[in-house]
């Protein structure tokens, strides 16, 4: 299954940078630091978040079920489809046609889809399931309340 689900949002290419500031320093959660007089140069996210944008996908997260790893209700995550995949990552997986966002697990041969929460059960492909992994989450972005 190759199809991009509807609720995938392909990242367009920008004909402007979006170029931020960024400062100079780290944040320390503890004390203030006056950021200001840090602000030494700018970013285009599009440079720091994506590295194939052909192949790279929003998609906004619905459940719980990968709070452990950071990602929550909301969220949304940058998914590359042209990284293959690798045992330890963060991936959006096609689990018999639903879309399910875990970490996969590759040992000896054998995929299994871990959930980030123990209160729901990892995915381990029964006879006859199809699944496919989609896509490797690049990055997640978290919206806070304002």
């Amino acid at each position: 299954m190759n199809s991009i689900p509807a609720q995938a949002i392909p990242v367009a290419v920008a004909t402007e940078r979006l170029m931020l500031p960024i400062a100079d320093a780290t944040v320390h959660a503890g004390f203030p630091s006056p950021a200001e007089d840090f602000l030494v140069k700018r970013i285009d996210l599009n440079s720091v978040l994506v590295t194939h944008p052909q192949a790279t996908f929003f998609l906004r997260v619905a459940g719980d079920s990968m709070r452990d790893c950071g990602i929550e209700d909301g969220d949304l995550l940058l998914v590359n489809r042209a990284i293959k995949p690798r045992h330890g990552q963060i991936v959006v997986a096609v689990v018999d046609g639903d879309f399910a966002v875990k970490q996969l697990h590759l040992r000896a041969g054998r995929l299994k889809l871990k959930a980030g929460n123990p209160t729901y059960p990892d995915i381990t492909p029964s006879e006859g399931q199809t699944i496919e992994v989609w896509g490797v989450v690049t990055s997640c972005i978290k919206q806070f309340q304002t």
